[in-house]
């Protein structure tokens, strides 16, 4: 609701920085101009307008002379704008009440009806002032038509119509303060409209503001398929190469995989939306859809979620699950585990042990170890915590990590290739976790490789993908390769299919993946052998 304080009490500080008064007040001395010139002219035309000047032809003429002169005057004051609004307002004021007056008197007087031209222009000046300046014209009005019968009484002899004078007197002041009252409410109107304009502009903008930086991507399309809004999110997850304006683009044009999503969901909104992939994208995009609106202006919100953060989000609250477990697991089998291998230590080395108790100690030994490795990997896991991404050269890190590599496994530097089909490639990943993922990687092919007869047993391979332009790295072994039941489960926690493995290594290298929002997938080789690919999500840098 709008205080009447918001309202200023005079005009004259609102008009010095609004143009649309300043235009009401052009406009009605336009009008005073025009009445003027009307004046002057039935100068010319007294036979067809007997009425007017009939008592005084020549005090009517020199009255219309000046009242147009002031008038045309006038409009050049309001032009400049100067001395200032009330000043102009209430000069003109003065002017229509003397010369209407004038006017009124040298035509016959009250009886003639020109008094009623003096009620317009109050009314008319009324609207562009303060209630106190409406109520000081009133009353100067009103003088002025007392003021005109006493003197046509005394200097004409002419009877007066005191009664006449009084009613027109209370019209003009009835007429003032009805216009003041309403120009008034008019004036909180606009003020009102032009906040409410500004809170929507505002509103408009923040909605905007919000909508174009949500990780969620958000489409709206009318009952056409028409697209009204798009966010920047949802043109990366449908994997458009070129950011440009989609509006009023037919939504099938720009995805007609989620297009059809959307036509299923029309025809059957209890069936949960189905992941898709679009082309050129490397992220699943789970759509959601809304209707909102009726008939003609129906429309339809589509909201679409990236699975990779979803899924990270939840790795992160099964973190922090694993977080308290391994804490336990810490404390209720690590310590009996140390007992249970000191234990098998000093039994082994007493001298009184035959063969086969040796042979038990070394497989207590050896399962103790087991169990050990698989508590470290899941603590590592759970210790992992937030990611520290940086861009990386790939193709300098790699040749780097080659070296650590080679050397640290003690084998030849033929026997692990590395090569790129771009010269340079930048990607953001945190360097610590990469070197982790890919010595997993590099150390499985590796034995996997082993037996193959030719050197290099393992070939590390980076590069651009062609389909969407997204930076890869590719560890492929020359080994059995892996059956297509087995590769579904690969990247399952614990599930392995070597005697002497935890299951944890792939299952780690994916979650680390994607956390640093890459994805590790395996691509079978027809030929024979294995490769796992990591597709990196951006590539700031390419040539």
């Amino acid at each position: 609701m709008l205080l009447k304080s918001d309202i200023p009490v005079s005009f004259s500080a609102f008009a010095k920085d609004d143009t649309g008064i300043w235009k009401s007040l052009y406009f009605l001395n336009l009008y005073r101009i025009v009445l003027a010139g009307l004046f002057v002219t039935s100068i010319f035309i007294d036979k067809n307008l007997p009425v007017l000047g009939s008592l005084d032809p020549v005090g009517f003429a020199i009255a219309a002379y000046l009242y147009l002169a002031v008038s045309v005057l006038s409009s050049f004051m309001i032009h400049w704008r100067w001395p200032n609004f009330e000043a102009i307002v209430l000069l003109l004021t003065m002017v229509d009440i003397t010369a209407l007056t004038i006017i009124m008197h040298t035509s016959g007087g009250i009886e003639t009806g020109l008094g009623m031209l003096i009620v317009v222009a109050i009314a008319g000046n009324s609207m562009l002032t303060s209630g106190k300046g409406a109520s000081l014209f009133a009353a100067l009005a009103a003088l002025a038509i007392l003021t005109e019968q006493i003197v046509s009484h005394i200097g004409q002899s002419i009877t007066p119509n005191y009664s006449h004078a009084g009613f027109l007197g209370a019209a003009v002041f009835a007429t003032a303060l009805l216009s003041y009252v309403l120009s008034r409410r008019i004036r909180e109107t606009e003020q009102l409209a032009e906040q409410r304009g500004v809170d929507l502009a505002n509103m408009a903008q923040l909605n905007d503001h919000v909508i174009k930086r949500l990780q969620s991507g958000v489409i709206v399309v009318d009952k056409n398929d028409r697209i009204r809004l798009m966010n920047q999110s949802a043109w990366h997850m449908l994997g458009l190469p070129i950011l440009e304006n989609a509006y009023n683009k037919s939504l099938k044009s720009i995805s007609d995989e989620l297009h059809q999503r959307l036509q299923e969901w029309k025809y059957n909104p209890s069936v949960d939306p189905k992941i898709f992939r679009t082309n050129g994208s490397s992220v699943d995009v789970l759509p959601g859809f809304t209707t909102f609106g009726s008939g003609d202006n129906s429309a339809t919100l589509i909201f679409l979620e990236d699975t990779v953060r979803m899924r990270q989000q939840a790795q992160q609250i099964k973190l922090a699950s694993l977080g308290r477990l391994t804490a336990s697991i810490a404390h209720e089998i690590r310590n009996p585990l140390g007992a249970i291998s000191h234990a098998d230590q000093l039994l082994s080395e007493s001298p009184s042990l035959g063969p086969a108790d040796k042979r038990l100690t070394e497989i207590i030994h050896t399962h103790t170890e087991r169990v050990n490795s698989i508590i470290e990997n899941v603590l590592l896991l759970s210790r992992r915590g937030n990611t520290s991404p940086e861009n990386i050269k790939l193709n300098d890190w790699i040749k780097k990590f080659v070296s650590e590599f080679v050397m640290s496994e003690h084998v030849d530097a033929d026997v692990v290739a590395y090569n790129s089909n771009a010269a340079d490639i930048t990607v953001r990943f945190d360097p610590t976790q990469l070197h982790q993922i890919l010595w997993n990687l590099s150390h499985n092919g590796l034995r996997f490789g082993a037996t193959y007869p030719k050197n290099p047993k393992l070939e590390l391979r980076s590069g651009v993908l062609d389909e969407n332009r997204h930076p890869f790295l590719d560890v492929i072994d020359h080994g059995p390769g892996i059956d297509p039941d087995t590769a579904q489960h690969i990247f399952e926690p614990f599930f392995t299919t070597d005697s002497k493995g935890s299951g944890l290594g792939l299952y780690i290298a994916r979650e680390l993946c994607e956390l640093n929002k890459a994805i590790v997938r395996y691509v079978a080789i027809p030929a024979g052998g294995s490769c796992f690919r990591i597709e990196f999500a951006s590539n700031p840098t390419t040539h």
